[in-house]
């Protein structure tokens, strides 16, 4: 993990960063993707058979799990945990209740009405990810706003473990929301079910959740076919703290996002150079004995870093230059930093809003813009499973009154016919 106190040397490192997932294996992993889809696309499900038993050891035979598995995932699991997945249920629920967007009308006052209606799409399908670990926390918040949408009928798709089970718990949390469609599908080959239909699985409107590069391509390469959410990278944090902030607090929750994924990416923009090697110190410490050690080193060994500012105004700037998926504010004057911030996924204040908070129950989505995206979009949300429709009803009267106008302009665009479509309405 480097320690810098050098703003144009900060800046290359940011950018390094931020490009970590671009790379010359990218368009050999893009033709591997779209192969697979190409498959699925005309093979359906003995594609998705196929690739299983390739990539992830099992065969998928029967895909979808039933009812039973999934009340009793739910049944099985301890009252704690299901006490602690109701109470993020409720909290992420009230949450995107209030996200759901209001459809309005204007009148004019010679009779013309134009209108904005909002509708859920009729179908979704949500990728939950399996392999390092397991994500009930990604189940709620991809089915939640899903369904607080008005979505009909929701797919979950989640890749099974080498004896074709999908994690109890991700299970238990597919029933909690209401989910009665999941299929112990993963990878590639489970985006091209989603998006263009198979004999078990129903091609669907919308495709949300996060996935390793190969979903992630996959996402982009049927996007047009199939709505998506956005494509998401390798998670990251980048923290803004100043002497005030406790060093423990720094170092932990710097590997907290280590912990996720070796290209995970962990941040320190501080005011501090003695609190800068003390955290560093911290984290060495720490990641000892941590139980997802590799994983933490790797990541803290190649996308770490450590940034010494001379003041928070170089702190903001930098923040808003890698423009990062989460950002925590540990500063003694963190509104006026707040004040500054321009792009970020999510912001965490103060020490006692971890970015754990916001992983798991604080209310609003977990699904983030990642790789400096946020500088141009923001959350998943219910306006991810819905869409708008204009409606425009406009009198006699308002057409004649308007008519010169739209006339005029469609002229000067050189398109006779639409200038006649009005004229001709006003001919004897």
């Amino acid at each position: 993990m480097k320690i810098i106190d050098n703003k144009n040397e900060a800046i290359q490192e940011l950018k390094r960063i931020s490009n970590r997932t671009n790379s010359d294996n990218n368009n050999k992993i893009s033709e591997i993707v779209a192969e697979i889809l190409k498959e699925v696309r005309t093979d359906g499900d003995l594609a998705i058979e196929k690739y299983t038993k390739k990539f992830d050891g099992f065969n998928p035979k029967p895909m979808k799990v039933s009812g039973n598995e999934l009340k009793n995932a739910w049944l099985e699991i301890d009252d704690n945990l299901k006490r602690s997945l109701e109470i993020a249920h409720k909290r992420i629920k009230i949450f995107h209740e209030k996200e759901i967007p209001s459809s309005f009308t204007i009148e004019g006052e010679h009779g013309d009405k134009v209108q904005r209606r909002w509708r859920p799409v009729k179908s979704a399908g949500i990728y939950i990810p399996g392999g390092r670990a397991a994500y009930p926390s990604t189940v709620l918040m991809n089915a939640i706003p899903a369904k607080v949408a008005g979505v009909k009928d929701i797919i979950m798709v989640s890749p099974g473990n080498a004896e074709g089970k999908i994690n109890k718990t991700v299970l238990a949390a597919a029933h909690l929301s209401g989910i009665n469609q999941v299929f112990r599908i993963g990878g590639a080959q489970a985006i091209g079910a989603l998006a263009y239909g198979t004999n078990t699985i129903n091609k669907v409107d919308v495709i949300t959740g996060p996935g390793n590069i190969y979903v992630t391509t996959a996402k982009k390469l049927i996007y047009g076919s199939t709505g998506i959410d956005s494509l998401a990278g390798p998670s990251e944090i980048l923290i803004i703290a100043d002497k005030t902030a406790q060093t423990t607090h720094i170092a932990s929750d710097l590997l907290a996002q280590a912990e996720h994924d070796p290209l995970a990416s962990s941040i320190l923009l501080t005011t501090s150079k003695d609190q800068a090697k003390e955290v560093l110190e911290e984290i060495n410490k720490i990641i000892n004995d941590h139980p997802r050690k590799e994983i933490c080193m790797q990541s803290i060994k190649n996308w770490g870093l450590i940034v010494i500012c001379e003041n928070q105004e170089l702190c903001i700037e930098l923040s808003n230059f890698f423009a990062p998926e989460h950002l925590e504010i540990l500063a003694f004057d963190q509104k006026k930093v707040l004040e500054g911030i321009e792009n970020a996924g999510a912001i965490f204040l103060g020490k006692w809003t971890p970015e754990a908070v916001g992983d798991y129950l604080a209310g609003p989505n977990h699904t983030l813009p990642t790789s400096g995206n946020s500088r141009f979009s923001g959350s998943l949300g219910v306006e991810t499973f819905m869409k708008n429709t204009s409606i425009i009803e406009f009198s006699e009267e308002s057409l004649k009154i308007n008519s010169f106008d739209i006339i005029n302009l469609a002229k000067s665009e050189g398109l006779h016919s639409h200038a006649n479509s009005v004229q001709i309405r006003f001919k004897n």
